[in-house]
Parts: structure tokens; C-alpha cells; sequence
């Protein structure tokens, strides 16, 4: 029997209180804002709006529930990076959107390289510690495999400073994955690089542009697909089990939200 392990997040809008102070401008990344109809209270005022008919009206005094979401970016919790989103170009040709990309690509056996033994808070991830980790799976990345980071970044939330200190990978580890085939990266953190702030202060005292968000622009060479804010890595194998990232269809966008659900035997 196969079972089926959810590895996205809840986009809960009452995470979005949960951000320190300096990242509340970040909040629609966490989760939208959810206006609700309940099929008591306002979903019964919409009902009858639209229907012509008064609360008395109505089948056991209750009309429809619905929500409507607003303030939401395409990146928003759990959600698959197209091409785009790192480049307007990509190994030369034009960049793909999320709605350029087959279900078949986005279904693909997966392997989990845990590198919590090694990697720290705001410290890249290196070749050397994907190597371990790869090691540890017993079996080599083929053409087409999905590769989840597990950084140990689960043991924060978003309303602890760790959270936002991620082990980032770089451009070097990214191309070193893609190079050996993998097309979809996932990772457990926020973020698939170094936190912005590390970044940014690399920047300041090198001047070197090469330091700024390199993970993601070595897509530029390779393509891939980059899934951040995955969670429950941990109730996988290592190995030995297929994952489906399925993102909502949003024409011509630079990502989409996605269930990411992987199914072992």
C-alpha cells in the first residue's frame, strides 16, 4: 500500500502576526489574508443576495461558506519556483512560467539529503556536506530526481529568530545537484539561499555581485525548479519514493503556491 506523506505548509493567516517586526512588509509570503463566510453569518447574507431570498428563507437557517484571499504573493508558503523567477533567460533560451511546466516534470522520484550534522544558522551548505548526505541515501542522483534539503530547520518557527538564519545553499552546491541531473531542489527552509540580510552584508564589504542570491541564479545555467518552505522531511525515507509538486495554475507567473505530497511504498 502506498501512503501519502503532506509536505506543505497551512497557509494559516494568523501566521502572519507571527513575523518579527522587520519582516511584517514579508507577510504575504506566509500566508493570504482570508476574509470568511460562514454558512451562518455572512455566507447566508451572500446566499441570499443571490439567490432573492431572506435568512427565513433559507434550508436550516444556513446559506454557503466561502473565503476570499487577497494580499498574496505567487510565492506564498509551500510553492514551486518556475525558471522565471531567477531569470528572464535561461541556459540561453527564453525563461519558463509555472504554466510552461508539464505535471510530468513535477512528479519525480525524490531523495532526502539530510545534512542537520553539519550545516549551521546563516552558513552556506557545501559540496561537501550534499556528498555526505547523498552518500548516506546509497544511490546517485539521476536525470530528472527531486532533491530535498533537510537543513533542521523544522525545529524553528516563524516567530523564532532561527527561522530566518537558514543554512543557505550557494551557487556552487546548487549547480553541483544540477549538474548531476536533479530538476527539482526542495528545501525545508525559508528561503533557498542565505538569509537576505548575510547577503546583503557580503555585498557591502566585497562589492562582488556574484554574492546575491546565488543559489537561485545558477539556474541561469541549469534549469531547474526551486520548492522552499516544504516541511515533515523527516517522515521520509532517505530514498525510494516518488513526489508530486502540484501548483496552482497561475498563467505566466514566476511561481504558484503547490501540494507537495510524496508517496511511499
Amino acid at each position: 500500500m502506498t501512503r501519502l506523506i503532506d509536505l506543505t505548509q497551512t497557509l494559516d493567516p494568523a501566521n502572519r502576526a507571527r513575523l518579527p517586526p522587520p519582516l511584517a512588509g514579508a507577510a504575504m509570503v506566509v500566508a493570504p489574508k482570508i476574509e470568511y463566510f460562514h454558512p451562518k453569518e455572512k455566507g447566508a447574507d451572500e446566499f441570499c443576495k443571490y439567490l432573492g431570498c431572506t435568512h427565513n428563507d433559507l434550508p436550516d437557517g444556513e446559506g454557503w461558506g466561502a473565503e476570499i484571499l487577497s494580499d498574496m504573493s505567487s510565492h506564498c508558503g509551500t510553492h514551486v519556483d518556475a525558471p522565471l523567477h531567477s531569470a528572464s533567460r535561461i541556459a540561453g533560451a527564453p525563461a519558463r512560467t509555472i504554466t510552461d511546466i508539464d505535471l510530468g516534470e513535477l512528479y519525480r522520484p525524490g531523495l532526502v539529503l539530510d545534512v542537520r550534522a553539519w550545516a549551521k544558522l546563516g552558513e552556506e551548505i557545501t559540496i561537501a556536506m550534499l556528498d555526505a548526505a547523498l552518500a548516506a541515501t546509497g544511490k546517485t542522483i539521476n536525470q530528472g530526481d527531486a532533491v530535498l534539503i533537510r537543513t533542521g530547520q523544522e525545529r524553528y518557527t516563524m516567530d523564532e529568530a532561527g527561522y530566518y538564519q537558514q543554512p543557505g545553499m550557494s551557487r556552487a552546491s546548487t549547480l553541483h545537484l544540477t549538474r548531476q541531473g536533479a530538476t527539482i531542489l526542495g528545501t525545508d527552509a525559508v528561503g533557498w539561499d542565505l538569509p537576505f540580510g548575510l547577503m546583503a552584508r557580503k555585498y557591502q564589504e566585497t562589492k562582488d555581485k556574484a554574492v546575491l542570491w546565488d543559489g537561485h541564479k545558477a539556474i541561469v545555467e541549469r534549469e531547474a525548479f526551486i520548492v522552499q518552505q516544504m516541511t515533515n522531511l523527516g517522515a521520509l525515507p532517505l530514498s525510494g519514493f516518488m513526489v508530486g509538486f502540484f501548483p496552482i495554475k497561475l498563467a505566466n507567473c514566476s511561481a504558484a503556491p503547490a501540494r507537495v505530497v510524496a508517496f511511499v511504498d
